[in-house]
């Protein structure tokens, strides 16, 4: 595969755009350091052409998410065009706000209200916001990742490793204002006595926020006892969906539970890479938001409503999340008979949409990218996380696990001879968040 050019150009982006590109996901060097194609000229379904028109299938993080039903859509870009040629913003409101907030919440009879934002990010800060003010209360229990805003990243302005285990090692909060020390307590998922700890220490928590699944599953009521909780303290329950929102079911993973919350934020999937994002909550505490200030020009365009209402119309109709379970179960077994055959030890994780493994071995993040390295080789974007999307088919996921036998042979071998480290053509990929040279 040629990949020259995209190389080229991420290492000009790096000494010009701090960081190199706008989200720490789409990192070269968080894949496959000094060989990773980098950026694209097309993408469709499922594959992706690079700078030097070379061609990927994508196994890998679909866009880190976003795009459900598979790259460039027709059903959901035809809808996009329309709202771009009729004007996507302009001095009135788009009626499409409206659609939205009403198929939202004919989806979460739950809740009264909807907020629009355009990014995950964004969304969670008018959530804690909102919560916050209904509440009255100022201090936040957390699970989980939940972005880049300053009331998150505080919680390593106490102890720097306090987010380790929930986003990536290694952060610091440089920049996020010291007096907001003691406002933010992280506690680990399936521990309820971590957040009955946090609450009884701290009477003034007036939001606890989790994503309610992630790598794996509630036990013991957990979900139900954080319900629990936050009624008995008087705090507002925010369930973090941006990520397994739309994939298990057309709507909340919460719902698959039975278990409430006061506000579900979505963002990424249900509007299947188009920028959208959105608060859904309950009527009285969503009201709150007029009593405080939070607005925003873009999130008054035409075309995030419009392709969200696109994508979760074609989700309802198809059956979509039907589909990424059955994709993502196809993998998560091929991986482990490939693991077996190739007495490799490996742990997978997640939901079915959403699976990932990790090679079990002292030096597994080198492992991984010479998984990554070899499956580059053999034309597929390969991580150790698979987002399955509409796009991906059967025969996709065939030639995929095909190849990942081959590799996990190699890999196998490497161990063997102790070759794993000489294999590599580069350093090995980044773990956790390290600044760029």
């Amino acid at each position: 595969m040629k990949m020259k050019k995209g190389i080229s150009l991420w290492n000009k982006a790096k000494k010009i755009i701090p960081g190199g590109t706008q989200l720490l996901s789409k990192r070269s060097e968080q894949f496959l350091p000094d060989q990773w194609p980098a950026y694209f000229t097309k993408a469709k379904g499922v594959e992706i052409w690079d700078l030097d028109n070379s061609r990927y299938i994508d196994m890998s993080i679909m866009g880190v998410g976003a795009c459900v039903l598979g790259y460039a859509d027709d059903d959901v870009d035809r809808e996009v065009k329309k709202a771009i040629d009729l004007g996507s913003m302009s001095t009135l409101n788009c009626p499409e706000d409206v659609e939205l907030a009403k198929l939202l919440l004919k989806l979460h009879p739950w809740a009264g209200m909807v907020r629009y934002a355009r990014s995950g990010g964004e969304a969670m800060t008018i959530a804690v916001r909102i919560a916050r003010a209904y509440s009255g209360k100022d201090k936040i229990a957390f699970c989980g990742y939940h972005g880049w805003h300053d009331w998150y990243l505080s919680a390593n302005l106490a102890n720097d490793k306090n987010l380790d285990g929930h986003l990536l090692p290694g952060l610091e909060p440089k920049g996020v204002p010291r007096c907001l020390i003691g406002t933010s307590f992280p506690f680990n998922y399936n521990k309820i006595e971590e957040l009955e700890d946090i609450v009884q220490k701290n009477k003034d928590v007036g939001t606890i926020v989790m994503e309610p699944v992630r790598h794996q599953e509630p036990k013991d009521g957990f979900l139900k006892k954080v319900r629990g909780i936050a009624n008995e303290v008087g705090a507002i329950l925010v369930f973090d969906e941006i990520t397994s929102g739309w994939r298990m079911n057309v709507g909340g993973i919460h719902e698959l539970y039975g278990v409430l919350p006061d506000i579900a934020v979505y963002a990424k999937a249900m509007s299947n890479g188009f920028p959208m994002a959105a608060v859904v909550g309950k009527g009285e505490v969503m009201d709150i938001a007029q009593d405080t200030f939070i607005s925003s020009t873009n999130w008054t365009e035409r075309v995030g409503p419009v392709a969200s209402v696109a994508t979760i119309e074609k989700m309802l109709k198809n059956d979509v999340p039907s589909h990424l379970c059955k994709i993502g179960n196809f993998i998560s077994k091929g991986w482990k008979e490939s693991a077996t055959s190739a007495k490799l030890k490996i742990d997978v994780a997640g939901i079915p949409p959403l699976t990932t493994f990790a090679f079990d071995h002292k030096d597994n993040q080198a492992l991984q990218t010479l998984f990554t390295q070899e499956m580059l080789k053999r034309g597929f974007l390969a991580s150790k996380s698979v987002y399955a999307s509409y796009s991906h088919t059967e025969d996709h996921v065939t030639k995929y696990l095909e190849n990942v036998d081959e590799v996990f042979r190699t890999i196998s071998k490497a161990i063997k001879d102790g070759s794993v480290r000489s294999a590599l053509k580069g350093p090995v990929a980044h773990a956790g968040f390290r600044r760029l040279a």
